[in-house]
């Protein structure tokens, strides 16, 4: 059975909420997190709040492989909101933005997936580590669900441009 929750455990995982749905409301809502719109900047805000809240968690007592995660994916959401300033990009500013930004999303759930099934039920959890089968799986599912909608997001992104050279 795995370890119960600290104060800092279930206050983070409350927080992780707020970008969870959040990101979930954008995608469905505008296609992607714009951080121009309330949704994205809750998104961003309480993605901060998240990566922020894990530095404080550690069952090995130190810096972890999930403290590095949380690193690079505010180094992620960091570089996708500034792509939007580099001008030389052109159109693909648009399309690195919006993998950068459901990057950090797909980022947010990996080890959310891995905690969640090696906690729940909690009298006899799904999996017991990242290492187990049924987390690998549901993180390849995952993955094949972050490619699918990457190139969902490309295509519309492709298909508006199109659209704005036709108008002109």
């Amino acid at each position: 059975m795995p370890a119960p929750l600290s104060l800092l455990g279930e206050l983070h995982t409350a927080i992780s909420v707020v970008p969870i749905v959040a990101g979930l409301y954008s995608f469905a809502k505008h296609g992607g997190i714009q951080p121009q719109m309330r949704s994205g900047q809750i998104y961003l805000g309480g993605l901060a709040l998240s990566v922020v809240t894990s530095f404080g968690l550690s069952s090995t007592g130190g810096f972890n492989p999930g403290h590095a995660l949380g690193i690079v994916t505010l180094l992620v959401a960091s570089g996708a909101i500034l792509v939007g300033r580099i001008s030389f990009l052109g159109r693909l500013r648009a399309y690195l933005r919006a993998f950068g930004l459901s990057f950090t999303y797909f980022l947010l759930w990996v080890p959310g997936i891995n905690e969640t099934l090696s906690r729940l039920p909690p009298s006899h959890p799904i999996g017991n580590g990242p290492d187990s089968p049924p987390v690998q799986m549901a993180l390849l599912a995952w993955v094949i669900l972050f490619a699918a909608g990457s190139l969902l997001q490309a295509w519309t992104i492709h298909r508006g441009h199109a659209l704005s050279r036709a108008r002109a």
